[in-house]
Protein backbone atom coordinates (compact mmCIF):
# COMPACT_ATOMS: atom_id res chain seq x y z
CA UNK A 1 0.00 0.00 0.00
CA UNK A 2 1.09 3.55 -0.47
CA UNK A 3 0.92 6.19 2.20
CA UNK A 4 0.76 10.19 1.90
CA UNK A 5 2.72 11.45 5.15
CA UNK A 6 2.64 14.98 5.80
CA UNK A 7 5.60 15.87 8.29
CA UNK A 8 8.15 18.13 9.28
CA UNK A 9 11.64 17.83 8.47
CA UNK A 10 14.97 18.50 10.25
CA UNK A 11 15.10 22.31 8.43
CA UNK A 12 11.49 22.90 10.22
CA UNK A 13 9.67 22.99 6.66
CA UNK A 14 6.80 21.28 5.95
CA UNK A 15 7.30 18.62 3.03
CA UNK A 16 4.87 15.66 2.17
CA UNK A 17 6.49 12.20 1.34
CA UNK A 18 4.87 9.34 -0.22
CA UNK A 19 5.77 5.87 1.19
CA UNK A 20 5.44 2.19 0.30
CA UNK A 21 4.53 -0.10 3.42
CA UNK A 22 2.21 -3.41 4.52
CA UNK A 23 0.47 -1.05 7.09
CA UNK A 24 -0.10 2.30 8.29
CA UNK A 25 2.15 1.75 11.16
CA UNK A 26 4.77 0.42 9.46
CA UNK A 27 4.90 4.03 7.33
CA UNK A 28 4.45 5.89 10.34
CA UNK A 29 7.23 4.07 12.06
CA UNK A 30 9.45 4.60 8.38
CA UNK A 31 9.30 7.97 8.38
CA UNK A 32 10.08 8.61 11.82
CA UNK A 33 13.61 6.52 11.36
CA UNK A 34 14.01 8.90 8.76
CA UNK A 35 14.02 12.05 11.41
CA UNK A 36 10.58 13.56 10.45
CA UNK A 37 8.18 14.71 12.69
CA UNK A 38 5.24 13.00 11.20
CA UNK A 39 1.95 15.38 10.80
CA UNK A 40 -0.74 13.03 8.97
CA UNK A 41 -0.60 9.53 6.94
CA UNK A 42 -3.07 9.11 4.95
CA UNK A 43 -3.67 6.35 1.99
CA UNK A 44 -2.47 7.29 -1.49
CA UNK A 45 -5.06 7.73 -3.48
CA UNK A 46 -3.64 8.67 -6.95
CA UNK A 47 -6.07 9.34 -10.04
CA UNK A 48 -4.77 7.32 -12.88
CA UNK A 49 -5.70 7.54 -16.48
CA UNK A 50 -6.54 4.18 -17.90
CA UNK A 51 -3.58 2.01 -18.38
CA UNK A 52 -1.27 4.26 -16.65
CA UNK A 53 0.80 2.49 -14.38
CA UNK A 54 1.24 2.52 -10.76
CA UNK A 55 3.67 4.49 -8.65
CA UNK A 56 7.24 2.68 -8.82
CA UNK A 57 5.77 0.47 -11.09
CA UNK A 58 8.52 2.15 -13.78
CA UNK A 59 11.09 1.11 -11.75
CA UNK A 60 14.34 -0.24 -13.81
CA UNK A 61 15.00 -4.08 -11.89
CA UNK A 62 17.08 -4.79 -15.12
CA UNK A 63 19.38 -1.71 -14.32
CA UNK A 64 18.92 -2.12 -10.72
CA UNK A 65 20.45 -5.78 -10.77
CA UNK A 66 23.31 -5.21 -13.20
CA UNK A 67 24.66 -2.02 -11.26
CA UNK A 68 23.84 -3.79 -7.94
CA UNK A 69 25.57 -6.64 -9.69
CA UNK A 70 28.59 -4.73 -10.00
CA UNK A 71 29.06 -2.79 -6.81
CA UNK A 72 29.08 -6.52 -5.35
CA UNK A 73 31.94 -7.89 -7.70
CA UNK A 74 33.50 -4.73 -6.95
CA UNK A 75 33.84 -5.64 -3.13
CA UNK A 76 31.21 -3.52 -1.33
CA UNK A 77 29.15 -4.73 0.97
CA UNK A 78 25.06 -5.38 0.21
CA UNK A 79 23.83 -1.97 1.82
CA UNK A 80 26.95 -0.21 1.23
CA UNK A 81 26.35 -0.78 -3.06
CA UNK A 82 22.40 0.15 -2.71
CA UNK A 83 23.52 3.18 -0.55
CA UNK A 84 25.81 4.03 -3.43
CA UNK A 85 22.67 3.44 -5.62
CA UNK A 86 20.40 6.06 -3.59
CA UNK A 87 23.31 8.50 -3.86
CA UNK A 88 23.73 8.57 -7.40
CA UNK A 89 19.61 8.36 -7.95
CA UNK A 90 17.84 11.57 -9.04
CA UNK A 91 14.39 10.48 -9.16
CA UNK A 92 12.75 11.00 -6.01
CA UNK A 93 10.20 7.99 -6.34
CA UNK A 94 13.16 5.63 -6.80
CA UNK A 95 15.70 7.36 -4.49
CA UNK A 96 12.59 6.60 -1.80
CA UNK A 97 12.44 2.92 -2.76
CA UNK A 98 16.14 2.23 -2.52
CA UNK A 99 16.07 4.36 0.84
CA UNK A 100 13.88 2.18 2.40
CA UNK A 101 15.52 -0.71 1.30
CA UNK A 102 18.54 0.65 3.16
CA UNK A 103 16.83 1.20 6.34
CA UNK A 104 15.15 -2.47 6.04
CA UNK A 105 18.76 -4.20 5.51
CA UNK A 106 19.65 -1.91 8.90
CA UNK A 107 16.68 -3.09 11.08
CA UNK A 108 18.39 -6.70 10.38
CA UNK A 109 15.51 -7.50 7.30
CA UNK A 110 16.36 -10.12 4.71
CA UNK A 111 16.72 -7.98 1.07
CA UNK A 112 13.75 -10.09 -0.08
CA UNK A 113 11.54 -9.38 2.41
CA UNK A 114 12.41 -5.47 1.61
CA UNK A 115 11.82 -6.10 -1.77
CA UNK A 116 8.65 -7.92 -1.39
CA UNK A 117 7.29 -4.25 0.25
CA UNK A 118 7.14 -2.75 -3.03
CA UNK A 119 5.51 -5.20 -5.40
CA UNK A 120 4.65 -2.02 -8.06
CA UNK A 121 8.59 -1.54 -8.33
CA UNK A 122 10.19 -5.74 -8.15
CA UNK A 123 8.30 -8.36 -9.50
CA UNK A 124 7.93 -11.69 -7.86
CA UNK A 125 10.26 -13.36 -9.74
CA UNK A 126 12.84 -11.12 -9.29
CA UNK A 127 12.15 -11.65 -5.01
CA UNK A 128 12.06 -15.27 -5.39
CA UNK A 129 15.34 -15.46 -7.25
CA UNK A 130 16.72 -13.09 -4.55
CA UNK A 131 14.94 -15.17 -1.75
CA UNK A 132 16.67 -18.35 -2.97
CA UNK A 133 20.04 -17.28 -3.16
CA UNK A 134 19.82 -16.24 0.49
CA UNK A 135 19.77 -19.95 1.10
CA UNK A 136 22.71 -20.40 -0.38
CA UNK A 137 24.84 -17.24 -0.09
CA UNK A 138 24.80 -16.79 -3.89
CA UNK A 139 23.52 -13.30 -3.95
CA UNK A 140 25.88 -12.22 -7.22
CA UNK A 141 25.09 -15.63 -8.78
CA UNK A 142 21.58 -15.11 -8.58
CA UNK A 143 21.91 -11.31 -9.70
CA UNK A 144 23.55 -12.20 -13.17
CA UNK A 145 21.05 -15.26 -13.68
CA UNK A 146 18.57 -12.58 -13.29
CA UNK A 147 20.20 -9.85 -16.05
CA UNK A 148 21.17 -12.73 -18.49
CA UNK A 149 17.02 -13.66 -17.87
CA UNK A 150 15.96 -10.19 -18.72
CA UNK A 151 18.30 -9.78 -21.88
CA UNK A 152 16.55 -12.69 -23.03
CA UNK A 153 13.47 -11.76 -22.48
CA UNK A 154 14.39 -8.49 -23.77
CA UNK A 155 15.83 -9.46 -26.95
CA UNK A 156 12.67 -11.40 -28.27
CA UNK A 157 10.50 -8.55 -27.26
CA UNK A 158 13.08 -6.04 -29.34
CA UNK A 159 13.08 -8.22 -32.21
CA UNK A 160 9.39 -8.90 -32.09
CA UNK A 161 8.89 -4.78 -32.18
CA UNK A 162 11.33 -4.25 -34.74
CA UNK A 163 9.49 -7.09 -37.04
CA UNK A 164 6.51 -4.99 -36.63
CA UNK A 165 7.48 -1.22 -36.80
CA UNK A 166 7.92 -1.58 -40.88
CA UNK A 167 4.29 -3.14 -41.32
CA UNK A 168 2.84 -0.77 -38.75
CA UNK A 169 4.24 2.34 -40.73
CA UNK A 170 3.27 0.81 -44.10
CA UNK A 171 -0.35 0.47 -43.05
CA UNK A 172 0.01 4.07 -41.68
CA UNK A 173 0.99 5.73 -44.28
CA UNK A 174 -1.34 3.79 -46.86
CA UNK A 175 -4.33 4.62 -44.76
CA UNK A 176 -3.44 8.18 -44.80
CA UNK A 177 -2.90 8.34 -48.55
CA UNK A 178 -6.50 6.44 -49.13
CA UNK A 179 -8.07 9.04 -46.71
CA UNK A 180 -6.28 11.91 -48.56
CA UNK A 181 -7.98 10.62 -51.71
CA UNK A 182 -11.08 10.08 -50.35
CA UNK A 183 -11.39 13.15 -48.05
CA UNK A 184 -10.18 15.42 -50.67
CA UNK A 185 -9.27 14.46 -54.32
CA UNK A 186 -12.57 12.68 -54.92
CA UNK A 187 -14.75 15.26 -53.82
CA UNK A 188 -13.18 17.18 -56.44
CA UNK A 189 -13.35 15.27 -59.41
CA UNK A 190 -16.90 14.42 -58.52
CA UNK A 191 -17.74 18.09 -59.05
CA UNK A 192 -15.65 17.31 -62.88
CA UNK A 193 -17.71 14.25 -63.09
CA UNK A 194 -21.19 16.20 -62.75
CA UNK A 195 -19.68 18.87 -65.16
CA UNK A 196 -19.09 16.27 -67.74
CA UNK A 197 -22.17 14.82 -68.09
CA UNK A 198 -23.25 11.83 -69.95
CA UNK A 199 -23.00 8.02 -68.65
CA UNK A 200 -21.05 7.17 -65.47
CA UNK A 201 -20.07 3.92 -64.59
CA UNK A 202 -21.58 2.62 -61.60
CA UNK A 203 -18.28 2.72 -59.27
CA UNK A 204 -17.68 6.16 -60.42
CA UNK A 205 -20.88 7.22 -59.63
CA UNK A 206 -20.71 5.76 -55.95
CA UNK A 207 -17.50 7.76 -55.70
CA UNK A 208 -19.48 10.97 -56.64
CA UNK A 209 -22.23 10.18 -54.11
CA UNK A 210 -19.27 9.89 -51.42
CA UNK A 211 -17.53 13.02 -53.24
CA UNK A 212 -21.17 14.61 -52.06
CA UNK A 213 -21.22 13.36 -48.54
CA UNK A 214 -17.63 14.19 -47.56
CA UNK A 215 -17.93 17.61 -48.59
CA UNK A 216 -21.43 18.30 -46.93
CA UNK A 217 -20.78 16.72 -43.67
CA UNK A 218 -16.74 17.00 -44.17
CA UNK A 219 -16.85 18.37 -40.77
CA UNK A 220 -18.36 15.97 -38.91
CA UNK A 221 -16.55 13.23 -40.28
CA UNK A 222 -13.53 14.57 -38.93
CA UNK A 223 -15.39 14.82 -35.35
CA UNK A 224 -16.56 11.28 -35.76
CA UNK A 225 -12.85 10.35 -36.94
CA UNK A 226 -11.13 12.13 -34.02
CA UNK A 227 -13.61 10.29 -31.57
CA UNK A 228 -13.07 6.97 -33.29
CA UNK A 229 -9.20 7.75 -32.65
CA UNK A 230 -9.60 8.93 -29.09
CA UNK A 231 -12.07 5.66 -28.01
CA UNK A 232 -9.44 3.58 -29.54
CA UNK A 233 -6.53 5.22 -27.76
CA UNK A 234 -8.56 4.68 -24.69
CA UNK A 235 -9.57 1.38 -24.93
CA UNK A 236 -5.71 0.30 -26.14
CA UNK A 237 -4.70 1.66 -22.79
CA UNK A 238 -6.79 -0.21 -20.34
CA UNK A 239 -5.25 -2.56 -18.69
CA UNK A 240 -7.53 -5.70 -19.78
CA UNK A 241 -7.66 -5.12 -23.79
CA UNK A 242 -3.61 -7.07 -24.22
CA UNK A 243 -4.72 -9.95 -22.70
CA UNK A 244 -8.21 -9.25 -24.83
CA UNK A 245 -6.34 -9.11 -27.92
CA UNK A 246 -3.39 -12.06 -26.91
CA UNK A 247 -6.92 -14.26 -26.66
CA UNK A 248 -8.11 -13.32 -30.31
CA UNK A 249 -4.55 -14.04 -31.78
CA UNK A 250 -4.32 -16.93 -30.49
CA UNK A 251 -7.65 -18.31 -32.20
CA UNK A 252 -5.68 -17.69 -35.53
CA UNK A 253 -4.31 -21.34 -36.31
CA UNK A 254 -0.75 -20.59 -37.43
CA UNK A 255 -0.21 -17.51 -35.07
CA UNK A 256 -1.99 -19.03 -31.74
CA UNK A 257 0.70 -21.69 -31.74
CA UNK A 258 3.20 -19.26 -31.87
CA UNK A 259 2.28 -17.16 -29.36
CA UNK A 260 1.80 -20.79 -27.05
CA UNK A 261 5.27 -21.25 -27.65
CA UNK A 262 6.37 -17.48 -26.79
CA UNK A 263 4.58 -17.93 -23.36
CA UNK A 264 5.67 -21.58 -22.62
CA UNK A 265 9.41 -20.29 -23.53
CA UNK A 266 9.07 -17.15 -20.83
CA UNK A 267 7.41 -19.80 -18.66
CA UNK A 268 10.48 -21.97 -18.78
CA UNK A 269 13.16 -19.77 -18.53
CA UNK A 270 11.43 -18.28 -15.82
CA UNK A 271 11.20 -21.70 -13.92
CA UNK A 272 14.38 -23.02 -14.80
CA UNK A 273 16.23 -20.04 -12.94
CA UNK A 274 14.43 -20.79 -9.78
CA UNK A 275 15.00 -24.47 -10.13
CA UNK A 276 18.44 -23.68 -10.49
CA UNK A 277 18.95 -20.98 -7.55
CA UNK A 278 17.65 -23.51 -5.18
CA UNK A 279 14.15 -23.55 -4.99
CA UNK A 280 11.83 -26.67 -4.74
CA UNK A 281 9.60 -27.44 -7.73
CA UNK A 282 6.09 -26.89 -6.56
CA UNK A 283 7.07 -23.84 -5.12
CA UNK A 284 8.50 -22.55 -8.51
CA UNK A 285 5.64 -22.99 -10.14
CA UNK A 286 3.41 -21.86 -7.57
CA UNK A 287 5.51 -18.89 -7.89
CA UNK A 288 5.47 -19.04 -11.86
CA UNK A 289 1.67 -19.56 -12.82
CA UNK A 290 0.92 -16.30 -13.57
CA UNK A 291 3.38 -15.89 -15.93
CA UNK A 292 0.70 -18.08 -18.46
CA UNK A 293 -2.28 -16.94 -18.98
CA UNK A 294 -6.04 -18.45 -19.91
CA UNK A 295 -6.38 -22.05 -20.48
CA UNK A 296 -2.25 -22.63 -20.09
CA UNK A 297 -2.37 -21.23 -16.20
CA UNK A 298 -5.83 -23.75 -15.83
CA UNK A 299 -3.07 -26.37 -17.56
CA UNK A 300 -0.42 -25.69 -15.01
CA UNK A 301 -2.60 -25.92 -11.99
CA UNK A 302 -3.78 -29.33 -12.76
CA UNK A 303 0.25 -30.08 -13.38
CA UNK A 304 1.40 -28.81 -9.53
CA UNK A 305 -1.10 -31.13 -8.63
CA UNK A 306 0.02 -33.94 -9.94
CA UNK A 307 3.78 -32.78 -9.49
CA UNK A 308 2.72 -32.72 -5.76
CA UNK A 309 1.01 -36.03 -5.80
CA UNK A 310 4.25 -37.22 -6.92
CA UNK A 311 3.96 -37.32 -10.93
CA UNK A 312 7.46 -36.53 -12.58
CA UNK A 313 7.68 -33.27 -14.27
CA UNK A 314 8.13 -34.40 -17.81
CA UNK A 315 4.93 -36.66 -16.96
CA UNK A 316 3.21 -33.82 -15.61
CA UNK A 317 4.18 -31.43 -17.96
CA UNK A 318 3.24 -33.44 -21.52
CA UNK A 319 -0.50 -34.54 -19.81
CA UNK A 320 -1.69 -31.19 -19.08
CA UNK A 321 -0.15 -30.14 -22.87
CA UNK A 322 2.93 -27.68 -21.45
CA UNK A 323 5.30 -29.25 -23.82
CA UNK A 324 5.90 -29.81 -27.84
CA UNK A 325 7.73 -33.17 -28.98
CA UNK A 326 10.84 -31.71 -28.40
CA UNK A 327 10.70 -29.88 -24.90
CA UNK A 328 8.81 -33.24 -23.44
CA UNK A 329 11.99 -35.36 -24.56
CA UNK A 330 14.57 -32.58 -23.70
CA UNK A 331 12.17 -32.80 -20.19
CA UNK A 332 13.42 -36.33 -19.58
CA UNK A 333 16.53 -35.84 -20.13
CA UNK A 334 16.72 -33.26 -17.44
CA UNK A 335 15.55 -35.64 -14.98
CA UNK A 336 17.82 -38.51 -15.69
CA UNK A 337 20.70 -36.12 -15.61
CA UNK A 338 19.32 -34.08 -12.38
CA UNK A 339 19.55 -30.69 -14.16
CA UNK A 340 16.07 -29.75 -14.86
CA UNK A 341 17.16 -26.04 -14.14
CA UNK A 342 19.55 -26.04 -16.31
CA UNK A 343 17.21 -28.25 -19.53
CA UNK A 344 14.42 -25.61 -18.71
CA UNK A 345 16.88 -22.67 -19.60
CA UNK A 346 17.73 -24.61 -22.71
CA UNK A 347 14.21 -25.29 -23.98
CA UNK A 348 13.83 -21.98 -23.37
CA UNK A 349 16.73 -21.18 -25.73
CA UNK A 350 15.42 -23.90 -28.10
CA UNK A 351 12.21 -22.06 -28.41
CA UNK A 352 13.34 -18.67 -28.87
CA UNK A 353 15.35 -19.65 -31.63
CA UNK A 354 12.35 -21.03 -33.53
CA UNK A 355 10.48 -17.80 -32.85
CA UNK A 356 12.90 -15.29 -34.17
CA UNK A 357 13.09 -17.55 -37.15
CA UNK A 358 9.06 -17.80 -37.41
CA UNK A 359 9.22 -13.81 -37.46
CA UNK A 360 11.62 -13.23 -39.88
CA UNK A 361 9.85 -15.79 -42.37
CA UNK A 362 6.86 -13.72 -41.32
CA UNK A 363 8.05 -10.25 -42.23
CA UNK A 364 9.24 -11.52 -45.58
CA UNK A 365 6.24 -12.47 -46.29
CA UNK A 366 3.96 -10.09 -44.80
CA UNK A 367 5.79 -6.86 -45.96
CA UNK A 368 5.38 -7.80 -49.51
CA UNK A 369 1.72 -8.70 -49.95
CA UNK A 370 0.77 -5.82 -47.53
CA UNK A 371 2.78 -3.37 -49.85
CA UNK A 372 0.75 -5.26 -52.75
CA UNK A 373 -2.94 -4.49 -51.08
CA UNK A 374 -2.37 -1.23 -50.79
CA UNK A 375 -1.02 -0.76 -53.99
CA UNK A 376 -4.44 -2.87 -55.51
CA UNK A 377 -6.07 -0.70 -52.96
CA UNK A 378 -4.87 3.00 -54.06
CA UNK A 379 -5.05 1.79 -57.91
CA UNK A 380 -8.50 0.99 -57.62
CA UNK A 381 -9.24 3.95 -56.08
CA UNK A 382 -7.28 5.97 -59.24
CA UNK A 383 -8.52 3.78 -61.74
CA UNK A 384 -12.45 4.52 -60.93
CA UNK A 385 -11.51 8.24 -60.66
CA UNK A 386 -10.14 8.04 -64.18
CA UNK A 387 -12.16 5.93 -66.15
CA UNK A 388 -15.01 8.21 -66.95
CA UNK A 389 -12.56 10.53 -68.38
CA UNK A 390 -11.12 7.74 -70.33
CA UNK A 391 -14.56 7.18 -71.54
CA UNK A 392 -15.05 11.00 -72.70
CA UNK A 393 -11.85 10.60 -74.33
CA UNK A 394 -13.09 7.43 -76.24
CA UNK A 395 -16.61 9.07 -77.68
CA UNK A 396 -14.20 12.24 -78.77
CA UNK A 397 -11.99 10.10 -80.51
Amino acid sequence: MRFTIRSIDRSAAVSTLTLDAPSRELALKAATERGLRVLSVENARAVRLPGARRAGGDFPVGQFSQELLTLLNAGLALVESIETLSEKETRIERKDILDSLVTDLFRGNSLSNALAQFPASFPALFVATVRASERTGGLPEALEKYVAYQYQIDTVKKKIISASIYPVLLMVVGTLVIAFLMGYVVPRFAKIFEDLGGEIPWMSRLLIGWGHFAHDYGLMLLIAVGLSLAGLGLWITRPQTPARIVRVLQRLPALGERIRIYQLARFYRSLGMLLRGGMSAVASLELVSDLLPGALSRQLKIATQLIREGTPISQAMEKTGLTSAVSARMLRVGERTGQMGEMMERIALFYDNEISQWIDWFVKLFEPLLMAFIGLVIGFIVVVMYFPIFELAGSIR
